[in-house]
């Protein structure tokens, strides 16, 4: 009997079906357009766009335009690429402009889809981000679709690692631009620490789409993006502590794999002591429970975490004496990424490899944060929907499941639970073997690069030949994932999300033509590309007669979006295929999450040796397995989130503080405004409210003046007159202050008081916020402790964090008032002293470049004279009666023009140094 919902969906259809069938009247509206933009020429499609942009300037919204900016997009797209979108792309790409992740099968063109919101949300003039999972894939989307954006009159740009400010600059400047979500990050927090607005790249967060977004929003949103320096090297420490981890037995420590967490036992807490005193790394008398002893017991640690959490080969390999992390969802290497708070130094240590300093964090934010920066967000990705709460609850995205284009005809297979991984593997070996023989290519997925090597030994052993993806393959990714749909092909890959090369039946035809005109370059390309096509035709027939792609899973990964990633690569624009799980109980899953009760029940059925258990109650025990682990994580990233939110809010506080001082032309009010205050504090801790002239502490306020203000006032005996109280004090040193500051002005000229003014703000902004994330960091790790005491830790944190953001602005102002209060213009003496060492500079080198000279032959003599040292060459002032000793005579040059002088420095580099 069917329930109400059951009867109510079949009635109205499910809320993804009502979405669906709402666009296609829109759909219908481009379709019915599409002869008048076949009609158009190239430079019409041009000048349509023009047209769009117009009409956006004149208050036309997006939403009334999309008909026909879609349509002219789909003609460039097809003049361009020889692609026209299928209604069902159309749909994606109107989810996509609502703010909405469009979930689509593999194979469905997203690549494509992108470019229809993209084009639209570009006609603003704000910019358009289109995020990827890696640089290969920024680089080859920017470079295949700019030929659509290109034909439709709009630019392109590509953002990549150790890119030349120049081209980073242009591509942000472009109406669309391709980055990947690291790069993004990292050059927001970036351009938070320039000290000039025409050093910055981002020119706003109008408008984000973000390619397999289950990947980026949520499997990479566990750690934030930290920008950091390197602090004081320990090496000596993490190589002393290494040498006692191996000493340790099982009874030493307790081991939690799901939380990835390691806790000393009792026994453990005392052999550690003896063992750490036994090696000079705690003092005689000092025991682990000494507030002395909190860095080498975080270290020792972290040390064990190193050793017994993290495995070589599945966490992190070892490349060129380096320690490179692995990405444990796409099975690639992480370059440049590194663990924090002397994790990867631990590793290092263990692994023999060259232990790199520890870095301080000068800048963070997680991706949560970033991305919620955009105005409009949105996403595509092939598996979406387990994680739909997510996406609504972060991220305020709605997840829309687009209908594929044809029908899929894949079969998906109940999964083989054996009793041991020997049995499995065996069962896998025989399983390829059979496909094998019957030309059905096969992929092989496995979760780790260790388990992919093993299983490769084994196939090699059986004699069947293979191809393995992984992290150590990196380089020969998309030429492996192309052959994997040949007839008869076996291939071994490690995670499969966001390899963005589609496994296409019978191989990839354009590869195939690439070798072919590779390996015969005398001949006729387009001869070559036709025998080629006509034979992949064929190909493609046989592997598609033996049954299409086998997906063959050997474990489940905690993630039921990781093996839908998996399963997706069987079966695209309805091809056939098959998927299938093999799994044991001692697979890492099945281990630590999966339930006692299976276990029971395979021993009870007395299963034979090799012998699998298949039924759907066991695929519905191992999803409800991964639903408790993605449930677990989901709350990991919540609570990163809620911590981060109250630093987010102190971020945006301080990252808008600077660009507004970077965007003013004088700031002179702030920091006078900064030195009443200081000036304010200061008259009220030395004057107290409601007390008599006697008690007030006029000798403290007089050194007070000169320490933080930098003026010597006569305050002592201010108090003997009549009439003064403490306004008239604070009156007094105002007016003095402002006075001083004003000469100051009049001393250094206003263009470059302005100058210092700015540059001293903003190098103290930097320096207290880094202090501020330093004190922040060491908060949040120890405020857990306060659930113990029955108190809230994010309370707690957000209350202390809270009082720490306004002793911070406190010491800002004191500092910047302060430094101000200190500087000042050079004397006539100092002056002559800098002529003198000027001189002495100038007859050194030219006594140099003389030797130089002649030792070595006529035409040699400029290069003798610049290897001996740097020629100062003296020429003329570059300003009429320029006199070194008199400032007035030297003009009004910004800081960075030449200096008058004539020496060919910047100013501020020479007589426009500050004292």
């Amino acid at each position: 009997m069917l329930g109400i919902g059951k009867i109510a969906r079949k009635v109205f259809g499910t809320p993804n079906d009502r979405k669906v069938k709402a666009t296609r009247p829109l759909v219908e509206r481009i379709n019915a357009l599409e002869p008048e933009f076949q009609a158009l020429d190239d430079a019409g499609l041009i000048a349509k766009t023009e047209e769009f942009r117009k009409r956006i300037d004149a208050g036309e919204s997006l939403d009334a335009l999309l008909p026909e900016a879609f349509a002219n997009c789909r003609e460039a797209a097809w003049r361009a690429l020889g692609l026209r979108a299928f209604d069902v792309q159309l749909m994606g790409g109107i989810f996509m402009h609502q703010g909405n992740i469009s979930e689509m099968k593999t194979g469905e063109g997203k690549t494509l889809v992108a470019t229809f919101p993209a084009y639209l949300n570009a006609l603003s003039g704000k910019g358009v981000h289109i995020v990827t999972v890696n640089d290969y894939l920024a680089k080859r989307d920017a470079d295949w679709m700019s030929k659509v954006y290109g034909a439709l009159g709009l630019t392109t740009g590509v953002v990549y690692p150790r890119q030349e400010d120049a081209e980073k600059k242009a591509a942000y400047a472009a109406d669309i631009t391709y980055a990947t979500n690291n790069e993004l990050g990292f050059d927001y927090l970036r351009d938070n620490m320039k000290s000039e607005l025409s050093q910055m790249y981002q020119r706003g967060h109008n408008f984000a789409i973000v390619d397999e977004v289950d990947s980026i929003l949520i499997d990479e949103a566990r750690t934030p993006l930290i920008i950091s320096g390197p602090a004081q090297d320990r090496s000596e420490l993490y190589l002393s502590i290494d040498k006692v981890i191996p000493l340790l037995s099982d009874d030493h420590f307790t081991l939690d794999e799901k939380t990835r967490n390691v806790t000393f036992t009792d026994d453990g807490n005392e052999f550690l002591e003896e063992q750490l005193h036994a090696h000079g790394l705690l003092e005689e008398g000092q025991t682990l429970y000494d507030p002395e002893s909190t860095t080498v017991v975080h270290h020792v640690n972290q040390g064990l975490r190193a050793h017994k959490l993290f495995q070589k080969d599945k966490d992190y390999i070892v490349r060129d004496g380096e320690v490179v992390l692995i990405d444990e969802f796409t099975g690639r290497m992480m370059a440049g990424r590194r663990l924090s708070e002397g994790l990867h130094q631990a590793i290092e240590a263990k692994e023999g490899c060259k232990i790199q300093p520890e870095n301080v964090t000068l800048a963070q934010v997680t991706f949560q944060n970033y991305f919620r920066l955009y105005d409009k967000l949105s996403g595509m990705t092939g598996t979406a929907s387990t994680e739909a709460e997510e996406f609504a609850e972060i991220y305020g995205l709605g997840v829309v499941e687009v209908p594929t284009n044809r029908p899929i005809a894949r079969i998906d297979e109940d999964d083989k639970v054996y009793r041991t991984a020997r049995e499995k593997y065996d069962a896998i070996v025989e399983e390829i073997k059979a496909a094998h023989e019957k030309g059905t290519p096969v992929l092989v997925g496995t979760t780790s690069i260790e388990k992919s090597e093993m299983l490769s030994e084994l196939l090699t052993k059986a004699d069947l030949k293979h191809n393995v993806l992984n992290a150590r393959q990196h380089e020969q990714e998309a030429q492996i994932v192309g052959d994997a749909g040949k007839l008869g092909a076996v291939t071994i890959a490690t995670n499969m999300a966001g390899r963005g090369t589609d496994i296409k039946l019978g191989g990839n035809v354009e590869f195939k033509i690439m070798e072919a005109i590779a390996a015969d370059p005398e001949g006729d390309p387009d001869e070559i590309r036709k025998r080629i096509e006509e034979g992949h035709a064929s190909d493609e027939k046989a592997v598609i007669d033996a049954g299409g792609l086998f997906v063959l899973a050997t474990e489940r990964h905690e993630s039921r979006r990781i093996d839908n990633q998996l399963r997706g690569r069987s079966g695209r624009q309805g091809d056939p295929g098959k998927s299938s799980f093999f799994l044991s109980l001692e697979d890492d899953l099945m281990r630590i999450f999966g339930s006692e009760r299976l276990e029971k029940v395979l021993a009870s059925l007395g299963m034979k040796e090799g012998e699998a258990i298949i039924h759907p109650w066991v695929n519905k025990s191992l999803e409800r397995a991964q639903a408790k682990v993605e449930g677990r994580n989901f709350d990991i990233r919540k609570q990163l989130l809620k911590f981060d939110d109250v630093m987010n809010d102190q971020r945006k506080v301080i990252f808008s503080q600077r660009r507004e001082i970077m965007e003013a032309e004088d700031v002179s009010e702030i920091t006078q405004d900064m030195r009443h205050q200081v000036i304010d504090d200061l008259v009220t801790t030395y004057i107290p409210p409601k007390t008599y002239a006697d008690q007030w502490n006029m000798r403290g306020l007089y050194a007070a003046c000169i320490e933080k203000l930098g003026i010597d006032l006569p305050v002592i005996g201010w108090e003997d007159e009549e009439g003064v109280d403490a306004d008239v004090v604070r009156e007094r040193i105002e007016e003095a202050t402002d006075k001083q500051m004003a000469d100051k002005a009049d001393a250094f000229g206003p263009e470059t008081m302005r100058q210092i003014e700015k540059q001293i703000l903003l190098q103290t902004i930097d320096g207290k916020w880094r202090e501020h994330l330093l004190t922040l960091e060491h908060l949040r790790s120890v405020v857990g402790f306060r659930g113990y005491a029955q108190r809230d830790p994010l309370n707690e944190y957000k209350n202390e964090a809270f009082q720490l953001f306004e002793s911070m602005l406190d010491g800002l102002r004191v500092d910047v008032t302060q430094t101000l209060g200190q500087i000042r213009p050079r004397t006539e003496e100092e002056q002559q002293e800098l002529l003198r060492q000027f001189a002495q500079q100038q007859a050194k080198s030219q006594a140099a470049a003389e030797a130089a000279a002649t030792k070595a032959p006529a035409g040699a003599a400029r290069d003798g004279a610049e290897a001996a040292g740097p020629v100062v060459a003296a020429s003329e002032p570059l300003v009429d009666g320029f006199d070194e000793t008199n400032p007035d005579t030297w003009g009004n040059p910004g800081r960075n023009d030449p200096c008058p002088c004539g020496s060919g420095n910047k100013f501020k580099h020479c007589h426009g140094r500050l004292a």
